[in-house]
């Protein structure tokens, strides 16, 4: 059951592994402050992971103690992700670490944390 109820949030991970790696050349520039379309994109897209990984957590049945814990666990895992793949565009040609993509990938996962609290709990 777990894997049926997450089924979702990997895929969305492998999308943004995907958009992450790309090398730089093929991304369009969209501006470099912490308040560009870029880091609106960065918000959004972490904040989808994290809402999709808390339900998926919330639903599934297999793991008692991660399915009463879900928003924690799913923030602490969305923002480890978000950091860890930060780290990695180092490796991709043309891409590097900003400190600004990693405060937008964290406010996307508290966003998402605060939507599933406003859609569920409300």
């Amino acid at each position: 059951m777990f894997w049926r109820f997450n089924f979702y949030t990997l895929v969305w991970m492998l999308v943004i592994l995907a958009l992450i790696l790309m090398p730089g050349p093929q991304m369009p520039q969209l501006g470099t402050s912490l308040f560009s379309v870029d880091k609106l994109a960065h918000t959004a897209v972490f904040a989808i992971l994290a809402l999709l990984m808390i339900i998926g957590f919330a639903k599934q049945t297999r793991y008692l103690g991660l399915r009463n814990k879900a928003a924690k666990y799913a923030l602490i895992l969305s923002i480890t992700y978000a950091s860890v793949l930060e780290s990695t565009q180092v490796f991709s040609e043309g891409r590097t670490i900003d400190a600004y993509d990693a405060i937008a990938n964290t406010i996307g996962c508290v966003s998402g944390y605060g939507l599933f609290f406003a859609l569920y709990k409300w």
